[in-house]
């Protein structure tokens, strides 16, 4: 199939800014925060009213194409279903009807050829955003407007597949936080009257990580956990972790354990954690990370399941932000209530944590083989071979 290659720039309307008009009713606000990275999904939909709204703000209108020019490797483009207004970042494309469908250029822009190329132009190391005068330069792969709404319906569809397979993963997360609270009831009111212990009590080890200085990244070293490689739910992307030519004497001393729980003690990240599991490859937290080894007395498992808890949350992000830069340190994590149940009691909770960790590896291999067609059939799209 031929396909013709069109400028950005010639497939979008110039159209002047809707002026504001004096309203009580509630306003769609839309920033960067609410919209799921790769999938255009919007995670949070916040209505505010005009006189609430930032200053650096603009109205778009339903069937535009919201483009991030800020961090384009986050990915995050989306098509608006509803009239609202946005953050200057996001970058406002009415499409030619004539031309393009909007959902097949969300698609495109989202795809990992457009990606490549946007982390090619990009301006400011900090706060990267996309050279805009190369996007609109940039030649999308343009084919007919029956062509386009096919190929965007097969994607919908796979796309469909990705979002149920992606909310069972939240279920399954979710569902962790059910069972202990329905277990053993929230760990600072502490309902139940478990014997009253702090995090501090139960900790066998406290270890800081390492800190590293200008050591060169190798193909075949030992992985070293970085606050971006560790999501809100506490899973570890192992994959794109960087790899260090690390010593044998520093891997005796920092090398993670299955049933380590690591912390995450400064930055705006402060708060999060991962339990390390069995099987996972060999690596290192970094400085950023307070590592934790427990008492016979509790379970990782358990332990793990009350820092996630919204009230121990709490607790850390009212104490991080008394300082400067959020921080969290040793002796702020050793005051942390853990309330200590009966430890065949932490067992029962162990198994069906477990039960549902083995699910969910089902559901997320599953969810992969979804993802990698959905990505294949992209590349096939815009090559014109779909």
């Amino acid at each position: 199939m031929e396909i013709s290659r069109v400028p950005l720039a010639n497939l979008i309307l110039e159209g002047r800014q809707r002026r504001l008009a004096p309203t009580d009713k509630q306003v769609w606000s839309l920033n960067l925060d609410q919209i799921e990275s790769g999938s255009g999904r919007i995670l949070e939909r916040v209505m505010t009213t005009l006189e609430e709204l930032g200053p650096s703000t603009y109205a778009f209108e339903a069937g535009m194409v919201l483009y991030s020019k800020l961090r384009p490797y986050l990915n995050k483009v989306v098509v608006a279903d509803r009239d609202g207004f946005a953050t200057t970042e996001l970058v406002p494309l009415r499409v030619d009807p004539e031309k393009v469908f909007p959902a097949y250029l969300a698609y495109y822009l989202r795809s990992a050829k457009f990606l490549a190329f946007a982390n090619t132009v990009v301006a400011g190391a900090k706060m990267p955003r996309m050279v805009m005068s190369e996007f609109w330069r940039h030649e999308a792969p343009i084919p007919s407007l029956a062509e386009q709404r096919r190929i965007a319906g097969i994607l919908d569809k796979v796309d469909l597949l990705r979002v149920k397979r992606r909310e069972a993963l939240a279920y399954l997360d979710s569902l962790a936080q059910s069972i202990y609270l329905e277990m053993f009831g929230d760990p600072v009111t502490n309902p139940k009257g478990w014997p009253d212990l702090t995090l501090g009590g139960v900790v066998s080890d406290m270890q800081y990580g390492p800190r590293f200085h200008n050591e060169v990244y190798v193909e075949n070293g030992t992985r070293i956990v970085r606050i971006t490689d560790l999501d809100d739910l506490g899973n570890l992307d192992f994959d794109s972790m960087p790899k260090l030519a690390v010593d044998d004497e520093a891997i005796d001393q920092y090398a993670l354990q299955a049933g380590d729980v690591i912390f995450a003690r400064t930055g705006a990240t402060v708060g999060k954690c991962s339990l390390i599991k069995k099987d996972v490859p060999q690596c290192i937290a970094g400085a950023y990370f307070i590592r934790m080894r427990f008492r016979e007395c509790l379970l990782p498992e358990y332990a793990f399941a009350v820092l996630m808890t919204k009230s121990v949350k709490s607790i850390v992000t009212a104490q991080s932000r008394q300082a400067a830069q959020q921080n969290f340190s040793g002796p702020g994590l050793r005051r942390l209530p853990m309330p200590t149940p009966p430890l065949t009691l932490q067992e029962k909770f162990s198994e069906r944590i477990t039960e549902i960790q083995s699910q969910r590896v089902k559901y997320q291999a599953s969810f992969n083989a979804i993802d990698s067609l959905f990505a294949t059939l992209q590349d096939r799209a815009f090559r014109g071979e779909l």
